[in-house]
């Protein structure tokens, strides 16, 4: 049985419907790729708000427990250790590492005094890891403000 050539024309795909198939594809990927991208940037900021307050949580016991914050030679690691002139120490105030990092690699901040009159600052850098810049994360936000 011969097939004639009007047949095997309509047995496939052109060229041109793969193509446009293709195309179709990517873009839908490019799009969920953006998407997820910045929810993650979104979740790691939520993430390290969420660990300045609770830093600055355990700084605010360590306070009434010793009767000052820490002084920036102590820093953080005074959450976790006791320090030498802590006499009234209550801690461990953290279950976790006051060392551990913020969600862009770079190690949580802390100042004694803070500014504006605050007894303490604590802050991560932010996602482009530089201080003093917009996206800083600091425990005298309230509110993490949009990104």
């Amino acid at each position: 049985m011969k097939k004639n050539r009007k047949n095997l024309q309509q047995d496939g795909f052109t060229l041109l419907e793969v193509m446009i198939v293709l195309f179709i594809l990517v873009t839908l990927a490019g799009l969920a790729v953006v998407a997820v991208t910045g929810q993650q940037k979104e979740a790691q900021r939520k993430a390290a708000f969420t660990y300045v307050h609770l830093l600055k949580g355990a700084m605010n016991r360590y306070t009434l427990d010793v009767g000052r914050p820490a002084d920036n030679n102590e820093g953080l690691g005074a959450l976790i250790n006791r320090p030498a002139d802590a006499g009234t120490w209550g801690g461990p105030y953290l279950e976790v590492s006051a060392t551990d990092r913020d969600p862009w690699g770079n190690q949580y901040q802390y100042a004694s005094p803070g500014k504006d009159g605050r007894d303490f600052d604590i802050w991560s850098f932010g996602p482009d890891r530089m201080d003093g810049t917009a996206d800083d994360i600091g425990s005298w936000m309230n509110e993490l403000p949009p990104n």
